[in-house]
C-alpha cells in the first residue's frame, strides 16, 4: 500500500488501537473473525469493489458492510469493516490488504496484552528459520493440492503445546490462506509486525558461528545507535553466510556490497 492507501490504513489503525486496548486477551478472536472477512473479500471481487468503490458514498458503503456482517460479527469488527470502507483506496485490494494486516495486529495485541508479544515475535522468527531449512515441512504446509483444512493440520501436529496460541493461530492462517505468498515470507511480515507493536525495528543477523552475549549485545547497541530507535536483533545461524555475517533491518540489506560497515561491525565487536 502507499499514498492515499497507506494514508487510509494509518487513519484507521490509529483510532483502532483503543479497540485493542479494551479487548485484551479477546482480541484473538476478533481477529479470527476479521481473517475471516478477508477471505470473503478474496472470494468476491464484486464485494471488494463495492466496498472500495471511490465514486461511492462512504455512508453507503459502511451500510452496505453492516448489512451483510450485522449480526454474524462482532459488532467490533463490523464497525473496523464500515469505517474502512468509508476510506479511499487506490485499488480493492489495498482495502484487503489493509484488513488483513489489521486482522494480524489484533491477534498479536491479545499476545500483548498478556505479557507475551515477544515470546511469540521469537516464536515466529524461529519457526520461520525451522521452515527455511525443513523442505518436506514446508512444502506440506504449503500444498496446494492439499486441502486448507490438511494443511492447518499439519501446523498442529507441529506446534501442538510448544508454542503460544497466538503463535499457532497465525501459523494456522498462513498455512491455511497463504495469499499468493510463501509462508517462511508471511512469518517474517507477521514478525515485523509484532516488532514494530513493540515499538522496536526488527534486525535478523545470519552468523557463520553463534556471537556470544556480550558481542550480541554489541551488536544490538550498534544498531540501535546506527538506526535511532531500539532494536530486536533476531540471530540464525548459517556456515554458509557469505563473509561471515549479514544484517538486513526492515527492508534493508546490509551485507558484503557494504563493506565499510559490516568491517566496522566486525571490528567493534572483537573488541
Amino acid at each position: 500500500m502507499r499514498g492515499v492507501s497507506q494514508a487510509s490504513y494509518r487513519a484507521v489503525a490509529d483510532g483502532y488501537e483503543r479497540v485493542l486496548a479494551a479487548a485484551g486477551a479477546d482480541a484473538a478472536g476478533l481477529g479470527g473473525e476479521l481473517f475471516g472477512v478477508v477471505d470473503a473479500l478474496d472470494r468476491s471481487g464484486a464485494l471488494r469493489r463495492a466496498l472500495s468503490d471511490p465514486a461511492r458514498d462512504g455512508d453507503d458503503k459502511a451500510a452496505l458492510a453492516e448489512h451483510l456482517l450485522g449480526g454474524k460479527a462482532d459488532p467490533r469488527v463490523v464497525e473496523l469493516v464500515g469505517t474502512l470502507a468509508r476510506q479511499r483506496w487506490s485499488t480493492p485490494e489495498d482495502l484487503t490488504e489493509a484488513l488483513e494486516r489489521l486482522a494480524a495486529e489484533t491477534v498479536l495485541a491479545a499476545a500483548q496484552a498478556g505479557g507475551d508479544l515477544e515470546r511469540v515475535e521469537e516464536e515466529l522468527f524461529r519457526f520461520g528459520r525451522f521452515l527455511a531449512h525443513e523442505r518436506g515441512v514446508r512444502e506440506a504446509l504449503t500444498d496446494r493440492m492439499a486441502t486448507p483444512e490438511a494443511r492447518v493440520a499439519v501446523a498442529r501436529t507441529l506446534l501442538a503445546g510448544k508454542v503460544h496460541p497466538v503463535t499457532a493461530q497465525l501459523v494456522e492462517r498462513a498455512a491455511r490462506e497463504p495469499r499468493g505468498r510463501t509462508i517462511t515470507s508471511t512469518l517474517a511480515d507477521l514478525g515485523r509486525l509484532a516488532a514494530l507493536r513493540r515499538q522496536r525495528l526488527l534486525a535478523t543477523v545470519t552468523v557463520a558461528v553463534p556471537p556470544t552475549p556480550a558481542q550480541l549485545e554489541r551488536l544490538t547497541a550498534l544498531l540501535t545507535r546506527a538506526y535511532g530507535r531500539a532494536v530486536q536483533v533476531n540471530v540464525a545461524v548459517d556456515p554458509e553466510v557469505v563473509g561471515g555475517l549479514r544484517v538486513v533491518v526492515g527492508d534493508e540489506v546490509v551485507d558484503a556490497t557494504v563493506l565499510a560497515r559490516l568491517d566496522e561491525v566486525r571490528r567493534r565487536l572483537a573488541v
